[in-house]
């Protein structure tokens, strides 16, 4: 039987960390996977300025599940070698704040072009990112996401077999899978072996509205009943609420149109996190 832990995107709650922290412990939630501080990237901190935001985290009883990067999330015609220094400087950050996952994409494919003709690159570039990382004990967890080329479960698990080793692993997020229009239980068929870790976002199949776990066609229920079943130990469930707007949503879903969005904030994200603890208590 698995073991789940709630972990959360808290920017969605607030930009500012000491806000994330309180309204995480309120919500008896004791992880985060930190993406976005203060209004900037995670990444995009130094080590000193990580340093002080682990400082942080723990003064408020706070661990890191995820470092929830933007790696891979460039073009796969852009320039690249900055790119993977970005990363090195990621794997530095994320020994800093003490957690196995560093959260990644397969890069945006152009529109029109089909995705299977930017494979080689694809695999290229994460062959970078895997040597990179030899040495350390980090998963490097590729989310699917619209528009690159792990939009599908058949290409990210193109990726995770490809690399063939223990460190390349699957996020699994429905509802960018019901975005991209991949039935979710097929996908989690597919991907089943792979799953390092969940995010929490449903969406509608007709129209790709994000919802709260349980009200969508992502079949999460299902899909974690027979985790709980499946995983012998810890398993991350982190949430990605996307109910409102909030500060770097418009860099994170460029199709998304933010103009009559209500802003998110702690009770859009308690009613994400209410909604999970109401799915896991029927186990």
């Amino acid at each position: 039987m698995a073991r789940f832990l709630l972990s959360g995107f808290a920017d969605e709650i607030d930009s500012d960390l000491k806000v994330q922290i309180q309204e995480l412990k309120s919500n008896g939630i004791s992880h985060v996977e930190l993406r976005g501080v203060n209004g900037k990237s995670v990444v995009d901190y130094s080590v000193a300025e990580i340093r002080e935001i682990k400082k942080q985290l723990d003064d408020g009883g706070i661990e890191v599940s995820a470092v929830g990067s933007p790696i891979g999330k460039i073009g796969i015609s852009d320039p690249f070698g900055s790119h993977l220094d970005k990363f090195k400087h990621t794997l530095e950050l994320a020994g800093i704040l003490n957690t196995k996952y560093i959260r990644m994409f397969s890069f945006f494919i152009p529109q029109g072009k089909n995705p299977r003709d930017c494979r080689d690159e694809v695999l290229e570039r994460w062959n970078h990112f895997v040597t990179a990382s030899k040495g350390t004990e980090f998963v490097l967890a590729h989310e699917n996401e619209k528009d690159i080329y792990g939009d599908t479960a058949e290409r990210c698990l193109d990726i995770i077999e490809s690399m063939n080793c223990n460190k390349v692993r699957a996020v699994f997020d429905p509802a960018n899978f019901i975005q991209c229009n991949v039935e979710t239980y097929k996908a989690y068929g597919l991907l089943k072996s792979y799953i390092a870790y969940m995010h929490i976002k449903d969406a509608l199949a007709d129209g790709g509205k994000v919802v709260p776990a349980g009200l969508g066609d992502g079949k999460i229920p299902q899909i974690l009943k027979e985790l709980n079943t499946a995983v012998k130990g810890e398993m991350f469930l982190s949430l990605e609420p996307h109910l409102g707007s909030f500060a770097g949503l418009a860099n994170l879903e460029t199709s998304i149109d933010l103009s009559s969005m209500e802003e998110s904030g702690p009770g859009k994200f308690k009613i994400a996190s209410d909604a999970l603890k109401q799915i896991l208590s029927t186990f």
